[in-house]
C-alpha cells in the first residue's frame, strides 16, 4: 500500500507541476494577445485620427469653397439689384364723361367701401376685390366685391 501511496503522491505532484507549467502558458499567451490586442487598438486609434483629421480638413475646404461662392453669389445679386431700373408709380385718374356728368372711378370704389363697411356692416379687411361696371345709359354703375357681392350705385 505504501507503494501505491507513492505513486499516487507522485502522480499528484507531477499533475500539479504539469497544471502549474500549463498555466504559466496559458498566462504568457494571454499577456501576448493582451500585448497585441493593445498594439492594435494603438494603431486603430491612430487610424481613426488620422481620418478624422483629413476629414475635418476636407469639411473645411469644402465650407471655404461654399463661403466663397456664396459671397460671390451675393455680391452679383447686390449689383444687379444696383443695375435694375426703379420705376416710379403712376398716378393713375379715370373720369367718365357723358351727357354733362363726370364720374371719377376712385369716388365710385370709395361708394362701394361705404357700402361694404356701413350698409353691409363688413370689416375692411375681408375686402379683396372690388370689380365696377360702368353703364352710362342706365345711370348706373354696377359692382362685384370679392367675386361674390353684388350692387348698383346710382351716378
Amino acid at each position: 500500500m505504501k507503494k501505491e501511496t507513492k505513486t499516487v503522491k507522485t502522480a499528484a505532484k507531477d499533475a500539479v507541476k504539469a497544471a502549474a507549467v500549463t498555466a504559466a502558458k496559458v498566462e504568457k499567451s494571454a499577456e501576448k494577445a493582451a500585448a497585441e490586442v493593445k498594439t492594435t487598438a494603438a494603431s486603430v486609434s491612430s487610424k481613426a485620427a488620422e481620418v478624422t483629421t483629413k476629414a475635418a480638413t476636407t469639411t473645411k475646404k469644402t465650407v471655404k469653397a461654399a463661403e466663397t461662392v456664396a459671397e460671390k453669389t451675393v455680391k452679383a445679386a447686390g449689383e444687379a439689384v444696383k443695375k435694375a431700373p426703379v420705376r416710379k408709380a403712376v398716378k393713375e385718374t379715370v373720369y367718365l364723361q357723358y351727357l354733362g356728368k363726370e364720374i371719377n372711378k376712385d369716388d365710385l370704389t370709395e361708394q362701394v367701401r361705404d357700402i361694404w363697411t356701413g350698409e353691409m356692416k363688413q370689416k375692411a379687411a375681408d375686402l379683396k376685390s372690388i370689380t365696377l361696371y360702368l353703364k352710362p345709359e342706365e345711370n348706373a354703375a354696377y359692382y362685384v366685391i370679392n367675386g361674390e357681392t353684388t350692387g348698383r350705385i346710382n351716378l
